[in-house]
């Protein structure tokens, strides 16, 4: 019988409680209460022109980012469109906390997997050696990109 580590035994506990969803809301919005009461009220114009076409439009009306396919490229075209004037500040990026976990992870699982280093223009991850990637928090702009990239889901938004 296989020894489980004490990493092996707290990386399947992480695995097994799981966050709540979090909605990321798009790049540029200093106050994101303007969303809940300006965002309903709009047609919509800020996902109509993202380029990245990662930006969406929930049930409830709001806009969110949806990094599955692609990451932000800071093109500002939403920023541009927002007629609401909800994203307003250029200076303003994406606020969210990104993070890798360790139980999805191939190259935690000792597997060489690169993927979401190369499409990081931040250079926030980091490789201890050739596996155990992290996130460096103060570097990374939460742009979405290695989420996209990610072929094991490992990267995830969290509250």
């Amino acid at each position: 019988m296989e020894s489980v580590g004490r990493r092996g035994f707290f990386g399947a506990l992480g695995a097994l409680i799981t966050e709540r969803e979090v909605k990321t809301r798009p790049p540029y919005a200093r106050d994101s209460t303007q969303l809940g009461t300006a965002c309903p009220q709009c047609e919509g114009m800020c996902a109509a022109v993202c380029e990245e076409k990662i930006i969406k439009i929930g049930s409830d009306k709001l806009p969110y980012l949806d990094f599955s396919v692609n990451g932000c490229s800071d093109c500002k075209a939403c920023l541009e469109a927002c007629e609401p004037g909800v994203l307003n500040d250029p200076e303003q990026f994406i606020t969210a906390s990104v993070r890798i976990n360790a139980a999805k992870c191939m190259s935690w699982s000792d597997v060489m997997c690169f993927s979401c280093k190369e499409p990081c223009l931040s250079d926030a991850i980091v490789f201890a050696g050739v596996f155990k990637p992290e996130i460096h928090k103060d570097a990374c702009t939460a742009c979405g990109y290695c989420i996209a990239r990610c072929p094991s889901g490992a990267i995830e938004v969290v509250a």
